[in-house]
């Protein structure tokens, strides 16, 4: 009966490996249009409206909103392999001196959830986070993984990725953002139900007065290793 229960087991995580490569293979070069997270919305009842969603190319996104949100929410993005080990330190040591548990997840980090799992604080969905996250910074370029962060993170409600984002608070295209606006988008990306990009609260405006000093200090992206 063992032996019957181990080898089923070993079956299921050989196919959950197996599909779990396939997909991050797979995505590695085609577009997203569709993530657990847009599901769940979708049968919430206390989120209403249609779906805001549209897939573009990181070229695309101006390179406004690709630092904004580096400086926001990964500043060692192009450093790491996926974690941050500092921050996950710094989070720990603020818990253990009885601090509110801030979170310390990489944009690599974000993408896996976004992409593949759903939301929450479980242990599981931390392990399989994890699992995915090792993947894409295996199988994807960073330029693909923000691309990916980019098009599927959550801005507003039923308001998923930059082009959507932009349109539903500024009327424009990701492209044509400028820094402020940029600013804005990234500033509300820890609460995006909650927070808005426009009109600006005076929390919010504090939060894009950092992150646009913090873009200035970060200065232009460099994608060369």
């Amino acid at each position: 009966m063992i032996k019957r229960v181990f080898k089923f087991a070993l079956k299921l995580i050989g196919w959950f490996v197996f599909i779990s490569l396939f997909l991050v293979v797979v995505y590695r070069w085609v577009p997203i249009y569709y993530t657990p997270l847009m599901a769940i919305r979708s049968v919430d009842k206390d989120i209403s409206g249609a779906r805001q969603h549209q897939w573009v190319s990181l070229e695309e996104i101006s390179p406004n909103l690709q630092l904004a949100v580096i400086a926001s929410e990964d500043q060692r993005f192009l450093n790491h392999r996926g974690f941050d080990l500092d921050a996950i330190r710094k989070a720990i040591e603020e818990k253990q001196s009885g601090k509110r548990l801030r979170g310390g997840s990489t944009i690599s980090q974000q993408t896996a959830k976004n992409v593949f799992l759903w939301p929450g604080r479980s242990w599981i969905r931390k392990g399989l986070e994890s699992w995915f996250t090792l993947l894409i910074e295996t199988f994807w370029s960073k330029e693909r993984i923000l691309e990916v962060y980019l098009n599927s993170i959550e801005m507003g409600p039923q308001v998923y990725g930059a082009e959507a984002a932009s349109r539903y608070w500024f009327d424009r295209s990701a492209k044509e953002l400028n820094q402020d606006q940029s600013a804005a988008l990234a500033a509300i990306l820890p609460n995006p139900l909650q927070y808005k990009a426009r009109p600006k609260t005076n929390y919010i405006a504090g939060r894009v007065r950092w992150i646009k000093r913090q873009m200035i200090n970060l200065g232009p992206i460099n994608w060369e290793p």
